[in-house]
């Protein structure tokens, strides 16, 4: 959530509210030209169909329906996505709506979870390399990121933060509280439990975030759960599907949602003592907002945003000093799973076996590339039809170039 809220920080500045509204229009041409084009599309389009018929046979077998299809890009995303594409199904269907149920049952946060937030730790989770973004720091706290394009997904965004004087258990509780959040996070307009397991810890809860006023507000139905590995705890949160929650026009759902990390102690810059603690944070989704504008947004707000957080942190601290009772999602946040080191890599070493078997068969992945002239054929529509003197002609081609490539990518 850090970097929905540097983004959406950004976006309220004039510069970036024009930038915007001046892209609008293109979007909608390229649209149009999409699905002109995808109508009057030719025989060797077919291939472009989200299943093929091998792969709609696998979906008939042994009741693993699309979550086997998913297996390709395990390496790329964790179990969040794997109900989306089920939800894109006919619902009358009665093979697709066990699979459905199949999917919303198996995408809760599990062990598979723990193994890819481990990955992306250990960097062994296959994806490409990160680039740094950003070093600064303070009196108080340092602060790294990083961010890599992905070939199935929006970007992804790594961060390492540290503060002084904190301790792991402090703030995995303050991440954890939804009730304090409210204290800090201006931006959280709803923040309710769900579903809660006081045996695992895990809780299901649903958020809205706000939005500038261009935009509708975002609905976040997520799945979350940590594990302790010798008190450094691995916090999984990512998007999961709730048939309890019905899906309306506003606030808008965001279906692809991760955001996980591990918190640890680590020595202080100030005496070399382990009183200091660190934050590693795992974060990608997909808002529905153009990933080219989102990337910029993040860019040029990332700091300051991540300079609101420490404040949050410093009076959770005085908070529990007082004496305050936990919260419910405080007193949830230290039911964790335990696993020890060993047994970590174990799994990880357990599942790369699994997934270099999967990539290697033949399997087709679900990746799909979009035909270069339905993203140009859509800029050529407008260019055609539309003239408002600040997006002329040149401008769109321009753009439409640009998005060839990007439309590669969704």
């Amino acid at each position: 959530m850090v970097l929905l809220g540097i983004f959406l920080e950004i976006l309220q500045r004039p510069t970036m509210g024009d930038l915007v509204m001046l892209t609008a229009p293109i979007w909608v041409g390229v649209l149009v030209g999409m699905l002109v084009g995808w109508t009057w599309k030719p025989q060797w389009a077919n291939n472009f169909g989200v299943l093929d018929s091998s792969e709609s046979k696998l979906n008939q077998e042994s009741g693993k329906g699309m979550l086997s299809s998913l297996n390709p890009l395990k390496m790329q995303l964790p179990t969040c996505i794997s109900w989306i594409f089920s939800a894109t199904s006919s619902s009358s269907d009665p093979m697709m709506s066990s699979l459905e149920a199949l999917g919303e049952k198996s995408s809760r946060v599990t062990s598979d979870d723990l193994i890819y937030l481990n990955q992306l730790v250990e960097e062994t989770d296959g994806g490409p390399a990160w680039i740094q973004m950003m070093d600064r720091s303070s009196s108080t706290m340092s602060y790294q990121a990083w961010r890599r394009d992905s070939d199935t997904g929006p970007p992804q965004y790594r961060s390492r933060t540290v503060y002084e004087d904190a301790t792991p258990e402090m703030l995995r509780d303050f991440f954890w509280d939804d009730e304090f959040r409210a204290e800090w996070d201006d931006m959280l307009i709803k923040a309710e439990t769900l579903e809660e397991n006081a045996t695992t810890g895990t809780m299901m809860v649903q958020w809205v975030r706000k939005f500038p006023f261009f935009c509708s507000d975002r609905e976040y139905v997520i799945g979350r759960r940590i594990w302790d590995v010798g008190r450094s705890y691995y916090c999984v949160t990512k998007g999961v599907p709730c048939s309890s929650v019905t899906r309306q026009k506003k606030p808008k759902r965001v279906d692809l949602y991760y955001s996980s990390w591990v918190i640890r102690a680590v020595e202080s810059k100030k005496d070399g003592q382990p009183t200091a603690c660190e934050v590693l944070l795992f974060h990608y989704e997909d808002m529905g907002i153009p990933w080219e504008i989102a990337k910029l947004g993040v860019r040029q707000g990332m700091w300051g945003a991540v300079k609101k957080i420490e404040p949050g942190l410093r009076a959770y601290q005085k908070h529990r000093a007082s004496g305050a009772s936990l919260s419910p999602c405080a007193s949830m946040a230290q039911i964790n799973t335990k696993v020890c080191a060993d047994r970590l890599r174990s799994l990880e070493s357990s599942s790369n076996e699994e997934v270099d078997s999967t990539i290697n068969s033949t399997e087709k992945p679900l990746g799909r590339n979009i035909p270069k002239f339905l993203v140009v054929g859509g800029a050529v529509a407008l260019a055609c039809t539309v003239d408002r003197g600040l997006l002329t002609k040149a401008v769109i081609f321009g753009v439409a170039r640009r998005l060839s490539n990007i439309g590669r990518r969704l």
